[in-house]
């Protein structure tokens, strides 16, 4: 090998020029996180308790529908433009059809009218899916132990129509059951709900990473086999650009990739393929990790927080759902 020296040497160009101080990092930063890319997904809980604490995931509680209120006042106050909500159903409300799903007065029902009433201006994100409500956990209806899709799908649109008349702005159906997307489309659209977003979870895999989440909605004690036959195999790429290209096609305004930090390569290919709005969800345990880290005395949680986040908007994502969206949020407002 040929050795250089200090003659020989071109250095007419000196990356490290523009990172010598901060005012220089900062003229040259590519990507920057702001309040509007956070969406703050929230647990809320039956009851009067205001929180219950989730033992899996520091930091976070379950709200009654009372303090869902205070909480979603404290988002407008920070900046944030949505909330996500998501139930943790009583064990007595849960059957074998997820029946509860279609309730109108239901947990999320009864929390999107009483957000919408107070903060009229926030975002309202909800989940589609039959998990939350079903007696042995899984997203969708169960025929000799087969997850029946057709049949599922129907229910999710009763699902979708009580929830947009409760108040929710965007529709966020994450079942992965094929033709969903253009089934609830129809059915909002049908019923005069047309202005009603959806967020497809279009690349949603079989995932490790959601532990703690399902400790939060209670199914995780519920939950029979495995999800591998509507979830995706994470060991597939390809397969993502074939579940996005359906979903846009049939109405999705919006897709997110499921879970966010070992997936940022799909985030990065849907943004790069189709150009739509594209989310990542940090799930429950990429949280739950960070937090523990930090907790051994391992890691700077700031620090890793905004890094992280940072690196889902230089893979290409327009928005994050983040459990760190008010932590984040008061970092962005303390280093204005």
């Amino acid at each position: 090998m040929r050795k250089l020296s200090a003659d020989t040497l071109d250095l007419t160009r000196r990356p490290r020029r523009n990172r010598k101080a901060e005012w220089a990092r900062r003229l040259v930063r590519e990507n920057r996180i702001t309040t509007d890319d956070l969406i703050w997904p929230i647990f809320i809980n039956e009851g009067d308790t205001p929180r219950e604490p989730i033992a899996s995931m520091p930091g976070v509680d379950r709200l009654s529908v009372a303090e869902a209120v205070k909480v979603a006042q404290e988002a407008v106050a920070l900046g944030i433009p949505a909330i996500a909500l998501f139930p943790n159903t009583p064990s007595h409300l849960r059957d074998e059809t997820g029946s509860e799903a279609m309730n109108p007065d239901n947990l999320t029902c009864r929390a999107l009218r009483a957000i919408k009433a107070a903060v009229p201006g926030l975002g309202l994100v909800t989940d589609v899916a039959l998990d939350p409500y079903t007696s042995h956990g899984h997203d969708g209806l169960i025929e000799d132990g087969r997850i029946l899709n057709d049949e599922t799908v129907a229910v999710l649109c009763k699902q979708a129509l009580v929830q947009a008349e409760a108040g929710a702005d965007i529709i966020a159906p994450s079942d992965m059951m094929d033709g969903r997307v253009g089934a609830i489309r129809a059915a909002l659209d049908d019923a005069g709900f047309q202005d009603v977003s959806i967020m497809a979870y279009s690349a949603k895999y079989a995932s490790a990473y959601y532990g703690p989440f399902r400790d939060a909605v209670g199914s995780s004690g519920t939950l029979s086999g495995d999800k591998k036959t509507y979830q995706m195999d994470y060991a597939n790429s390809d397969e993502a650009i074939i579940e996005a290209e359906l979903d846009i096609a049939e109405g999705a305004d919006m897709v997110m990739v499921k879970p966010g930090l070992p997936y940022l390569d799909i985030v990065h290919r849907l943004k790069s393929t189709f150009g739509v709005p594209t989310y990542a969800y940090q799930v429950s345990g990429e949280y739950a990790m960070l937090q523990a880290a930090s907790a051994a005395g391992m890691i700077d949680i700031e620090k890793a927080m905004v890094e992280t986040l940072t690196a889902f908007k230089r893979a290409g994502a327009d928005g994050i759902l983040t459990y760190f969206a008010p932590a984040m949020a008061r970092y962005l407002a303390k280093n204005a």
